[in-house]
């Protein structure tokens, strides 16, 4: 593909991007920014939801990963559904009660101030981190296929991916993402659906046909049941999934604020069940393009790149059809977007009110406040995702969930703390607690034979929750009468 073709490609879809933005910001303020004056349809959400779960992590790596994982990964995403409904019968009926615009709210109402700002700390370690291995993963393909033909430096790609975030959610904040994802996640669904179809038709194969197909390959094994100390056994993956959709979603303020912007809890429940199960089939479809993608590779001699996670961009842009190529650019920045647009401005609205107190503050300076928060955050999402250029080494939906497993297990034992009990704890010995646990979780990450085990896998998020939960019952009290 020309270079002036795929500016062209991006250049049209920011215009439309910014054209939405502009229409939905129109009399923005700070109840608009953080949770769309509680106006949002549910089914609008639900499937905007898509998008920013699914990434362009999931885009890139997932179909990457086949090679290496096969179809383990589903075992996982079978497991997100047991979390969803967590979310949606627990956890969302907490948030609409206590009418929070920060979930981390919750923390300081239960335990005090220290705690609160402890979960609020983590999430925006955890979100910064998520963000910009999913930010990293599309600047590192843009430089593939376009601004090294141009010896433009990655840090230069990097400024230029956030500023067009930036540039069409600034004002508009949650008003506009949940109608820009929902765009983005049609370009996605699209984009993956007719590289399916096409790669198919390439390889003689029906459609009808093809999970017959790949699940009778070397690609297509999906359940393990056999080896418990194997990293793909099928409950440590399960429960895995179930823990993960829980942290990432239901504790985390990026997804929850989209939650939280519909009109009641009965729509926002309809909106996570329903999210959930388009989900696991929207996967499985992202599996299943990874596989064609490696038996087109082997079928027509093509020799496959160092790096997994480049699979799906090189034989898109280079050695299939141009529609492909062009839906492939697309895909990508629908995926990479319509999660990182979120995420920047969920940061924005935890490090405002969970750090800052901008509600308690004049009303004339919160707008004001709000919107240098917009910046700095993403400063440091600029200068984060340099840091992990220089320490990748793995395929980042892989990084993804072991950084997921150390920064998330404070916020999942927390909530689970203070949902499953009664008790009180000390609220100063809060942070110690939630640092000393992903500390001792990462020692025992890396040795494993310590603890009689040959590895630890994703499941250390589960470990890193239990124990920060045993940390909190060790500083707690009983509840004065």
């Amino acid at each position: 593909m020309s270079p002036i073709l795929i500016i062209s490609i991006i250049l049209g879809y920011f215009g439309l991007l910014m054209l939405i933005g502009r229409l939905t910001a129109k009399g923005a303020d700070n109840a608009s920014f953080f949770i769309g004056n509680k106006r949002s349809p549910w089914y609008i959400v639900a499937f905007g939801m898509i998008g920013t779960s699914l990434s362009g992590v999931t885009f890139i790596s997932v179909p990457g990963w086949v090679e290496a994982s096969q179809f383990s990964y589903m075992q996982m995403v079978l497991g997100y559904l047991l979390g969803y409904t967590i979310i949606a019968l627990v956890l969302m009926p907490l948030y609409y009660r206590l009418n929070l615009t920060s979930i981390y709210t919750y923390l300081q109402q239960r335990f005090g101030q220290a705690s609160y700002r402890t979960g609020a700390s983590f999430f925006l370690l955890s979100r910064t981190i998520g963000a910009a291995f999913r930010l990293f993963l599309v600047a590192g393909v843009f430089q593939k296929i376009l601004f090294d033909a141009w010896n433009v430096p990655f840090f230069v790609t990097v400024l230029i991916t956030i500023l067009l975030i930036w540039l069409y959610t600034y004002k508009g904040g949650i008003k506009t993402i949940v109608w820009t994802d929902t765009l983005q996640t049609l370009f996605m669904l699209v984009a993956v659906g007719l590289t399916v179809y096409v790669i198919s038709d390439e390889l003689g194969f029906a459609i009808g046909s093809l999970g017959e197909i790949i699940h009778g390959s070397e690609y297509g094994k999906v359940f393990f049941f056999d080896d418990p100390s194997d990293p793909k056994w099928f409950w440590k993956q399960f429960f895995s999934g179930a823990a993960i959709s829980v942290v990432m979603t239901g504790l985390d303020q990026d997804m929850m604020q989209k939650n939280l912007s519909c009109k009641n809890i009965g729509e926002a429940q309809k909106n996570m069940f329903s999210f959930s199960v388009i989900l696991v089939l929207v996967n499985w479809v992202f599996l299943l393009l990874g596989a064609l993608l490696y038996m087109y590779a082997a079928k027509n001699g093509i020799g496959l790149p160092e790096r997994a996670d480049d699979l799906y961009g090189m034989l898109a842009t280079q050695h299939l059809p141009l529609m492909i190529g062009v839906l492939f650019i697309l895909g990508l920045i629908a995926a990479a977007y319509s999660s990182a647009d979120s995420a920047l401005t969920a940061l924005t609205t935890s490090a405002c009110v969970d750090l800052l107190d901008i509600e308690q503050r004049p009303e004339a300076d919160q707008k004001k406040l709000r919107m240098k928060v917009h910046v700095i955050m993403s400063i440091i999402l600029f200068f984060t995702i340099l840091i992990f250029r220089w320490i990748n080494d793995d395929s980042v939906i892989s990084n993804l969930f072991k950084a997921a497993g150390f920064t998330y297990g404070p916020l999942l034992g927390l909530y689970a703390f203070g949902l499953a009990t009664k008790r009180a704890i000390n609220d100063k010995l809060a942070p110690l607690v939630c640092i000393v646990s992903p500390i001792l979780c990462f020692i025992a990450f890396k040795n494993p034979e310590w603890l009689g085990l040959k590895s630890i896998g994703f499941e250390i998020l589960i470990y890193n929750g239990a124990l920060t939960f045993l940390g909190l019952l060790l500083i707690s009290r009983k509840p004065a009468a």
